[in-house]
Formats: C-alpha cells, structure tokens, sequence
C-alpha cells in the first residue's frame, strides 16, 4: 500500500512537472530587453552601486563622451586654430598621452598614499580637478602658444589617466573578491565606453561646428566635474589613525612587489606581447583625417560629418563589448586573440580601397564606405583589447591592484606612444603634408603589413580561459612583502613566480 501510494505520488509530480514544461512561457521581446537591465542590477547588488556609477562616469562620460569630444576638438584645433602638419599632429597627440604612460606613479599613490584615511576617493576629487582647470584654460585663451596649449591638453589628460587607474584599481580589487564577474566587469567597463563614446562622438561635430573647438573644451568641463562627485559618493571604508611615517617603507615594498612579479614569466611574457601588438600597428590617423577634411580628391567631410561618421562606427565597439561578454568571453585568450588579430590585420585593408577610391568603382558612397570600415575597425578593436583587460586583472597581486594594473596598462600606453610616434615618422617619410597625400595609400600598406605580424608571437600569451585562476596559490609563493596599509589592518602582497596553467 505505502509503494502503490509512493508511486501515485510520483507519477503525479512527474505529471505536474510535465504540464509546468509544458505551458512554460517562452522569452518574449520583453524579457530578453530585460536582461541588461537585470544583469546591471546584479552589478549594484554585488558590488555596491556607488562602484557602478563611479565606472560608469568614468568609462562612460570622463572617458566616453570627454574623450570623444576632446578627440575631434583637438584635431580641428590643431589642424585650425594652431595650424601644424599632419605628422606634427601626430607627435602632439603622443606628447599629450605621456600621462598615461606614468600611470603606476598613479596607482602607486592610490594603493599606499591615502588621503584623511581613504586611498580612493581623494584622487577621484584631485583629478575631476585638474581636468577643469585645464579645459577651461584652453576654452578661455584666444591665442594660446602652441606649447602651453600641449601643456593644458596634457594636464587635461592626466585628469582622465589619474581617474582612470583609481577606478582601474577599484575594478581589479573587486575582480579579486570576485573572480567570477571578472569578465563582467570587464564588459561594464566597456559597454559605459562604447555607449558614452557613441554619444560623444554624435555631438562632437555638431558642437564643434556651433561653438568651435575651444568652445568644445568648455563643455569637457562638465565631464571633470562629474568625476569630482565620484571622489564623494564613492563607498570605501575609511582606514583610522594612517602612520604616514610608513608611506616610504609602503613605496619601497611596493615597488619591490611589483618588480618581482614582473619578473615572472607568466607576467612578463602577455605584457610583451601587448606592447608588440600594438607598436606594430602604426597610427596614422591624423594623416586620414587631413586627407577626409582637406584632400581635393578625398571625400572632404564637414565637421558634422566627421562626428556622425565617429558616433556611428562607435556601435563597432559597443557590438565587440556585446559580442564579447555574450559569446566569446569563455574562450581561451590565445585562441582568441589569434582570430580577433587576424581580421583586425585584414580589416585594415578597406582603408586602402578607399583612399585609392576604389569604392566608388563599385558604386559605394564615400560616407558609407568610411562607416563600414570604421565600425570594422572598432569591433575587432575592442575584441582584441578586452581578453588582454581580463588577462591583466587576473594578473594583479593583492594590495597593489591600482598599482599593477596601471603598470600593465602604460605597457599598453607605451605601444600606443610608440604607435603615434613611428606613424608620424612614417608620414613624414613618405611626405604626407597638409595639401599633399600621394603617399597616403603607402603609409597604409605599411601599417596593415605591420598589424599582421604579432601572430607569429602569440606563443607569449597563455592558453588560460577567463575563468582560469592565474595568480599562483599562496602555498606556491616564494616571495611576500607586507605593505601596512592602516595601523590594524596588513595586506599581504604576493609575487607571480609560478604558472597554473599549461603554456
């Protein structure tokens, strides 16, 4: 009797649970339009929701919208108000990004330099500050001299880079605490960008049309300034009764901490690799720009073109975040980045077909060609760039987050230098003048030849996915340096000297 009435009462739960798969409703539009907004307030609820606006201004609006508008109004300043040469530009553009090749001085602040008791919040106020400062001087001065001009950009570039490694910092501590939503941070970091970035580059030519570039320097006032709210509204605890008698022990732990990891093969090797990658893909922008805006026989945009054509090749990147974090953020980053440097390399062909016009033999508008190819060229971007984001958070040391990211990070900002640099060489080289792009399609093949090449060093990347742990157990360690962070509390930082994954 019990066995009759045990299987009765299995049948019917296996009858129910038979009706609830049957009549269970599908996703609708409505759902899957939920499903960012759910996986946002996931974010808020794990990492408190202080952490995801400070990204969000950051990414998004300090580095999306600002920078986008910084970047179209410095091309027309330079170009218009201060007159140089296109290799010139070029080499501006480099000096102005030295900011961000200082970055570890950056975090090294951030990690054992606090401020009334906070290591983060007060360099979120310091560089909101300088980034006012510095816009505004550049929006109020008529005829400002060229190298104050390059001194203000700077300043105004070192605003973002300081904001920039202090939430780089809060992201790698909370990949630490939590390994799992690393790659999601990830992919928050870039969805703000892609987003804000789409949106500044919209307006960008709009507004530099209305009000001019100077005019544009104004409105990045407004960018800084939100960074300032960051440095208040953050959620960080605050350490009491901080020995500043221990601040030059902390730097020389530090930096005996960091050149220790580095020394590691598992480290030092990717960070080879990112450098190359991006070294050996000359930046010869400022030559395409000159030849969209000026060139006789090149498609001369207007300013409200240059901006629409940036916004809309914007939704590439945004697409690579979306590609990324929904379809290839499990693979295995060699793999990856095989695939992702191999279209970035062949993609860059379509700038060729255009300055040679070949696309209007094929009936393709000028506007709609540069687009696509732009578009192109952000996706496959992103794609490349986010697997080695997510390698360099895992490979950041606790207690010196800030410091190690920003150290990986002005590895990068190095090759982008080197990038700027050996581009505005090369368009020197070849004769590429303001009035004069016979050369342009050459320039091109170099760059696009060059980008093909760090396939062949992609043996400098490890086989690891974004889920491996590719920091060493504490058991494998052979160096730890203790950095007093607070009278009560010590954060241990550990050296990388072994691998837990296969090469």
């Amino acid at each position: 009797m019990k066995g009759e009435i045990m299987q009765e009462e299995g049948n019917q739960e296996e009858a129910y649970g038979e009706s609830v798969e049957e009549y269970k409703p599908k996703r609708g539009v409505r759902e899957c339009l939920c499903i960012p907004i759910q996986w946002f307030s996931m974010l808020c609820r794990e990492m408190h929701w202080s952490f995801v606006f400070g990204v969000v201004v950051i990414y998004g609006i300090s580095q999306g919208i600002g920078v986008a508008l910084a970047e179209v109004g410095t091309k027309y300043y330079m170009k218009d108000v201060q007159k140089v040469q296109p290799s010139e530009a070029q080499v501006y553009k480099g000096i102005t990004s030295i900011p961000w090749i200082v970055k570890p001085i950056w975090g090294l602040l951030t990690d054992v330099l606090p401020f009334f008791g906070y290591r983060r919040r007060p360099y979120f106020i310091f560089a909101g500050i300088i980034g006012v400062v510095s816009m505004l001087l550049l929006s109020l001065h008529e005829n400002l001299h060229l190298v104050l001009a390059l001194l203000s950009l700077t300043a105004g570039s070192a605003g973002v880079a300081i904001a920039d490694v202090t939430i780089d910092a809060c992201v790698a501590q909370n990949s630490i605490s939590h390994p799992s939503l690393a790659a999601d941070m990830q992919s928050l970091c870039a969805a703000s960008s892609s987003v804000g970035s789409l949106f500044g580059y919209f307006i960008s030519g709009i507004f530099v049309h209305l009000i001019g570039p100077m005019g544009v320097f104004g409105l990045m006032t407004i960018p800084a300034g939100l960074v300032v709210s960051v440095g208040f509204l953050l959620s960080e605890p605050r350490m009491h009764h901080t020995s500043y008698r221990q601040v030059k022990q902390n730097f020389v732990d530090a930096s005996k901490s960091m050149w220790t990891t580095l020394k590691s093969e598992d480290v030092w090797r990717p960070c080879l690799y990112m450098y190359l990658s991006i070294t050996l893909s000359l930046d010869v922008r400022e030559g395409m720009f000159y030849w969209y805006t000026e060139s006789k026989g090149g498609p001369s945009f207007s300013q409200e073109s240059v901006g629409f054509i940036f916004s809309i090749s914007s939704v590439g990147a945004l697409l690579g975040a979306i590609l990324y974090q929904y379809a290839l953020k499990e693979y295995a980053f060699r793999s990856l980045l095989f695939w992702t440097q191999l279209i970035y390399g062949l993609s860059g062909m379509l700038d060729l077909v255009l300055v040679l016009r070949w696309n209007l033999k094929f009936g393709i508008a000028d506007y709609v060609f540069v687009v696509i190819v732009e578009s192109i060229a952000q996706m496959t971007n992103r794609l490349k760039w986010m697997p080695m984001l997510v390698l360099s958070s895992k490979l950041c040391p606790s207690g010196i987050e800030g410091t190690f990211f920003a150290l990986l990070m002005s590895i990068d900002n190095v090759g982008l230098l080197s990038a700027s640099w050996g581009g505005g060489f090369v368009l020197h080289i070849l004769r590429i003048t303001r009035t004069r792009f016979d050369n342009i399609w050459l320039a091109i093949l170099i760059r696009n030849i060059l980008r093909i090449t760090p396939l062949w060093l992609l043996f400098l990347v490890p086989r690891a996915d974004p889920t491996s742990s590719i920091l060493p157990t504490t058991e494998t360690m052979d160096s730890k340096v203790a950095i007093e962070t607070s009278d009560t509390t010590n954060v241990e930082l550990v050296s990388l000297v072994h691998s837990v994954d296969a090469k």
